[in-house]
């Protein structure tokens, strides 16, 4: 099955993707068919981040390529403008930032836990004063009935 998706270039953190029409066998960065564009998501403001051969891309759907998930995003976010495409950005931003913010959430919620393990620990010990007042009532009943067994029995001696 052919495909058009993106493959990534560029080096670390400095992303920079091309749109190719691939196997879909093959690997992400490897041999491709055609290339028919191109994405930069950390181009400047004012520079070309996005540029699609749509004519190719039309050709290819038309031969039953198949489109990415990304792919099919990138491509109606270009149908609207560049506007669209900051918009984009603007979301994977604060996709980013709201990660980021759960990651530091779990860091000070790992260095809590000794508070945490205090209150289980009083939770518990509710429970253990519980049990003691449980078992003394099937004590108690247990004595009325030897009681009166051994009553039962006297009167049998005499």
């Amino acid at each position: 099955m052919v495909i058009i998706r993106l493959s990534r270039s560029g080096s670390k953190k400095k992303p920079y993707y091309n749109v190719v029409v691939q196997d879909s066998r093959k690997r992400r960065d490897g041999r491709f068919i055609e290339r028919v564009g191109f994405y930069n998501p950390m181009a400047q403001s004012g520079a070309e981040s996005l540029r699609l051969d749509q004519e190719r891309i039309a050709y290819w759907k038309d031969n039953g390529a198949q489109i990415s998930e990304t792919m099919s995003r990138i491509i109606k976010l270009q149908a609207k403008g560049p506007a669209g495409l900051e918009a984009m950005k603007q979301k994977d931003l604060k996709k980013a930032e709201a990660k980021k913010a759960k990651k530091e959430a779990e860091k000070a919620a790992a260095a809590e836990p000794v508070t945490e393990e205090a209150a289980p620990a009083e939770e518990a010990a509710p429970a253990e004063e519980a049990a003691p007042a449980e078992e003394a009532a099937p004590a108690e009943e247990a004595a009325p009935a030897e009681e009166a067994a051994p009553a039962e029995e006297a009167p049998k001696e005499e």
